[in-house]
């Protein structure tokens, strides 16, 4: 144990340098925490390796780390900044989201038609390709300190993401698995996984909220928020434990609700001064993060992609931005957010390769033929994908003119 710790230090600090050093290439520091998962990760050097990855106490302390990173979406979430917003940022979610499953589904229905591939695959590829991953953009907003209607836009969108991209997932394996085996989860615990984990979160903001509304000190307010985010996740644990059928709940989205309802509780000064506070622990948490994004990413899947591969990324990367820019478009959202919004949805690897997962073990015992395809190829893409994708939701920002002036 003392030892996988002493590594798991080292390879902070090494993701941490040579983030610094992709930095003064212009890219995001993001994405040499992403190699540093992959080139450190258990498919390479090993320095980070399985026993520690899979280890009990290392995902659980992730699972903080991801409530934590919730704090940064959670304080965008005032009812006076979004409630402009509100009704606008919803058709557009459900715009991109379901424009992106719709688009995939039907272009890997065509494909499996012809090649006598059953159909219902297509509809798993379109229920991965619909999420969006919210911790790389959000990463690139935090080191950029990005201003302006795109940043404004994706922040309380990667949480309504979230939940629709549960939704439509969950509610795809339930059919999809009822169809070929007659056994399933039950679809009432699709609404339960989308509303507990914001319960929670609820239930552990209303109390931070009196206690930060008065001003603290910087470690005070540390204390306070990293005691209730610890909480947040040990009620999820146990829900996701004793009360789900299997470990399901988003802790990101815990962290969100969370976040959000203490930020409407307090002075929008003092939430200034929460997120001022913490800021220089979130970002040692981004970099814990991303890494273990990072670590599952096997770089030889990029010499077996093939064509289903391609077809994945293109197609998503086509649903995503148009999906974005036709909802942003007809509710009349300012031009940036038609233009560019699309380009900082692209990141995709963590939540693809949860559902890739939870996918292949639906249809493992009775297609393992269609367990090959899914896995294959989407891990491919994960690969690739989020190299590129993050450089271009970077890109995103730069054309809205969202990046500061260096």
């Amino acid at each position: 144990m003392p030892g996988l710790l002493i590594r798991w230090g080292i390879v902070v600090v090494i993701a941490f340098l040579i983030g610094k050093g992709v930095s003064k290439l212009r890219l995001p520091a993001i994405l040499g925490w992403l190699i540093a998962g992959m080139v450190l990760g258990p498919y390479a050097l090993g320095i980070l390796p399985d026993e520690l990855v899979n280890a009990g106490w290392y995902q659980n302390i992730i699972h903080v780390l991801e409530c934590a990173v919730g704090f940064m979406i959670g304080t965008e979430l005032v009812w006076k900044k979004i409630k402009n917003y509100g009704k606008a940022l919803i058709l557009t979610t459900l715009a991109q989201s379901l424009g992106t499953f719709l688009l995939v589904s039907g272009v890997f229905s065509v494909i499996f038609v012809l090649r006598d591939i059953p159909v219902y695959l297509a509809f798993l590829f379109g229920g991965i390709a619909l999420a969006t991953a919210p911790a790389p953009a959000l990463s690139i907003v935090q080191e950029f300190k990005t201003q302006g209607d795109v940043t404004k836009t994706l922040i309380p969108m990667a949480a309504l993401d979230d939940m629709v991209g549960v939704a439509v997932f969950f509610t795809t394996v339930a059919v999809v698995s009822r169809q070929i085996s007659g056994n399933g989860m039950p679809l009432y615990m699709i609404p339960v996984m989308i509303v507990l984990p914001i319960l929670i979160g609820i239930l552990t903001g209303v109390p931070a909220g009196r206690l930060l509304k008065k001003d603290r000190t910087t470690p005070q307010t540390i204390m306070i928020l990293m005691g209730m985010i610890t909480v947040t996740a040990c009620i999820g644990y146990f829900c996701n434990m004793y009360l789900m059928p299997s470990p399901l709940l988003n802790y990101m989205l815990m962290g969100m609700a969370f976040s959000a309802t203490f930020s409407n509780m307090v002075t929008e000064e003092r939430l200034q001064r929460i997120v001022v506070d913490f800021n220089p622990l979130l970002g040692i948490f981004m970099i814990v993060v991303i890494l273990n994004l990072g670590a599952p990413l096997d770089y030889h899947a990029i010499l077996g992609a093939g064509v289903y591969t391609v077809v994945y990324i293109v197609v998503r990367a086509f649903g995503k931005y148009f999906g974005a820019r036709l909802g942003a478009k007809a509710t009349h959202m300012p031009i940036t957010v038609q233009k560019y919004l699309g380009f900082t949805l692209l990141p995709h690897s963590g939540v693809s390769l949860v559902f890739t997962g939870i996918a292949v073990s639906a249809l493992m015992g009775t297609a393992p033929e269609c367990a090959e395809i899914i896995q294959g190829t989407i891990a491919a893409a994960a690969v690739i994908n989020e190299i590129i994708a993050v450089i271009v939701a970077k890109k995103g920002f730069e054309w809205a003119g969202e990046m500061p002036v260096q």
